[in-house]
């Protein structure tokens, strides 16, 4: 059995965004467009936790969680592409950290926490973002 962590009780969903990137599609952009990769990841997203150059499907996996976080968002004016990057703790778990305009939106909506899951396989990447807070939402 799976045991999930507690949410605090008033806690409440702010927003949901999903999304799913073509992997030979976005590996081919990159190879099409070389600073494309400095324009859409942070340094720490573009290498593995060994400091190897990260594989295409894992790339578009982040850019699908990069999406994702816009899409629950709605967008926020002003939105870079490096406001928000993906993280992996010692386990490899994702974390969303945020800064600038989608820090700025996040608190003005009242989000406090965000759960992300992105995956790859067959060709797909694919992430969603679940905005969960206490604020008035979106």
């Amino acid at each position: 059995m799976t045991s999930f962590p507690a949410l605090p009780p008033d806690a409440r969903v702010l927003g949901v965004g999903i999304d799913v990137v073509a992997v030979e599609r976005f590996a081919a952009s990159l190879v099409r467009t070389p600073a494309l990769r400095e324009r859409l990841f942070t340094a720490g997203e573009q290498v593995t936790s060994t400091g190897a150059p990260r594989r295409a499907a894992s790339l578009a996996a982040r850019f699908a969680v990069k999406e994702a976080v816009a899409k629950a968002l709605g967008v926020p004016a002003g939105m870079d592409w490096h406001h928000c990057s993906v993280v992996s703790s010692g386990n490899g778990a994702p974390s969303l950290v945020t800064v600038d305009t989608v820090q700025a939106a996040a608190v003005a909506a009242g989000i406090t926490r965000w759960q992300i899951s992105m995956s790859h396989d067959a060709g797909i990447a694919a992430a969603v973002v679940v905005a969960l807070g206490q604020g008035p939402g979106l």
